[in-house]
């Protein structure tokens, strides 16, 4: 006998409004530019489009990406206001759904399976592709929603996205427009053509920042840095920086082309934002040196010296953990670690470190824990070697056999 038929993989589906609206721009833009071109259109449109881009590719990077994606500040209502409505003009999804799905594609990067935008699927479907099909993402409802959930703002942006999209893309263009008597070329160019700009710049951190350019901190999935990826991006061009997703920085030097940072800087002086977040020097300077000597010696290997420290049995686990109910321990790989000082840098958030920790279960024996092994081993994320090097030394002893 054969084996059993196998039924085909379910048929991708288009996403027709999102295909025909995003193709729908491009035709308008190119028509429009054909009957208004750059000699017909006056300077003030053409100046509008360039301001109006650059606004809203902050409302993305700096909204959307650093504060809401990452956690790396926090923002006072003000400045959320004005970054919501600016990256709502970039029509890229609400707060909610953008960070979501960017969550997602830092959890499982290069996945083709789980990962939104995966660049292993071809530069084509990462710069743009993946916006023609319908999205089924598996694992979305393992990404913590719980901050986006409770604010204001973000509730308000998702609510009514489609008319603050409308206003502030195509609406704002026209009325700046009537101040000099050319309500239709500032529409064409800052209307259509600066959506199409803030579209493909932004596309191109997906596409382009993983295919072309430098890895000097990490080369576990394939971000890179692209310096003519910042000109384009407000500074998002230092990619393979996001080996510290939660460093409001996309580049730690000031070398670093990234006008995102240097606007978070002068909010953060004037005490608009504040909890910048910043990677360790030492973790920072560490992942460079193994860099270094990876590209001139070949592969290496992190050293995981056997443990010489305290080894528990799960009672005196227990105990400890009753002892100290401020603190955060989770087991991983029968290891006891202690991450309590990790909470405000972990990129999930401490509410998911929190969900994993030791606690009482009242399952019959005392045994009061919950194994975060599977989450830390790839269930819930694929962990960076920096993230792995950090786990280690928060390590405070080892399960007894």
């Amino acid at each position: 006998m054969g084996s059993p038929a196998q039924s085909p993989p379910a048929p991708i589906k288009i996403w027709w409004s999102n295909a025909i609206f995003f193709v729908s721009v491009h035709v308008a833009a190119v028509v429009g530019v054909y009957f208004r071109p750059p000699s017909v259109v006056s300077r003030a449109s053409l100046l509008t489009a360039f301001i109006l881009w650059q606004l809203a590719d902050f409302g993305i990077t700096i909204g959307y990406h650093r504060l809401y994606s990452h956690r790396a500040f926090r923002a006072s209502l003000p400045v959320r206001l004005v970054l919501a409505a600016l990256g709502s003009s970039g029509f890229q999804g609400s707060i909610k759904w953008w960070c979501l799905r960017h969550r997602l594609h830092h959890r499982f990067t290069d996945d083709p399976q789980h990962d939104p935008y995966a660049a292993t699927r071809g530069l084509f479907y990462s710069h743009m592709g993946w916006i023609f099909f319908k999205p089924k993402y598996e694992r979305l409802d393992l990404v913590d929603r719980g901050d986006l959930d409770n604010d204001p703002v973000v509730r308000y942006q998702h609510r009514f996205y489609v008319p603050l999209a409308l206003f502030f893309g195509f609406v704002v263009p026209v009325l700046l427009g009537y101040l000099w008597g050319d309500p239709m070329g500032a529409f064409v160019w800052g209307g259509l053509v600066s959506r199409l700009t803030v579209w493909h710049c932004t596309f191109l951190v997906n596409s382009l920042a993983h295919w072309d350019g430098l890895q000097p901190y990490s080369d576990e999935d394939t971000s890179r840095g692209n310096l003519t990826l910042a000109l384009l991006t407000g500074g998002e061009g230092n990619h393979n920086f996001h080996a510290f997703p939660h460093d409001y920085r996309s580049g730690p030097s000031r070398l670093d082309w990234d006008p995102s940072k240097w606007i978070i800087d002068g909010l953060h002086k004037i005490g608009l934002v504040r909890g910048l977040r910043r990677a360790r020097i030492e973790d920072i300077k560490e992942a460079k040196v193994y860099m270094h000597q990876k590209v001139h010696y070949g592969v290496l290997q992190d050293s995981d010296t056997e443990w010489e420290g305290d080894v528990w049995t799960m009672k005196e686990i227990d105990e400890y953990a009753k002892q100290k109910p401020g603190k955060c321990l989770v087991l991983i790989h029968d290891f006891v670690v202690d991450v309590t000082v990790y909470l405000g840098e972990h990129p999930g958030g401490a509410m998911l470190l929190r969900n994993y920790s030791i606690r009482e279960q009242n399952d019959g024996d005392g045994d009061a824990r919950r194994d975060a092994s599977w989450a830390f081993g790839g269930g819930l994320n694929n962990h960076s070697r920096a993230a792995k090097r950090r786990m280690r030394e928060l390590r405070i002893a080892r399960v007894a056999p």
